[in-house]
């Protein structure tokens, strides 16, 4: 008898169990994108180049946060840098772009492993705390006009 409960308990938690695991990608560890999605970050990184990926990223460095999905996001510097933020993990509500990112920030940058949440806009209330990641510039190769 204990077979047929265990069984059912098995098969009651896989849904649970899959939906922590984020989607497969060429990334390791990075959820897929949806293709409009992917189309948007393709076009803030067309004829960009990937760096070696930062720490932080100074206030000073990012006049614009770009949310491309749950799992990504984009800082734009000017039209020749934009730094790529791939979170620690996904952030359930992000990539809807109505709730308000409140980050912790403790000095003049934001860094990897800095947290931040979000707030629902009309009701103030208090959404998933993420992580960021690694910041990975893309920049216009010099000499490139533009």
């Amino acid at each position: 008898m204990a077979k047929p409960l265990f069984s059912a308990a098995l098969i009651t938690a896989l849904p649970l169990l899959a939906s922590c695991t984020p989607a497969g990608t060429a990334e390791p560890g990075a959820a897929a994108l949806t293709p409009k999605q992917a189309e948007r970050m393709a076009t803030y990184l067309a004829d960009k180049v990937p760096g070696e990926p930062e720490k932080c990223l100074p206030n000073y460095r990012s006049n614009d946060t770009i949310r491309i999905s749950d799992n990504v996001l984009l800082y734009r510097q000017s039209g020749r840098v934009v730094y790529r933020n791939d979170l620690r993990s996904s952030c359930p509500g992000l990539a809807r772009d109505s709730d308000i990112m409140v980050v912790r920030q403790f000095g003049s940058a934001t860094c990897a492993g800095d947290f931040f949440y979000l707030v629902d806009r009309s009701s103030g209330i208090r959404g998933p705390t993420c992580v960021f990641g690694e910041f990975t510039p893309y920049r216009k190769p010099e000499g490139d006009e533009g």
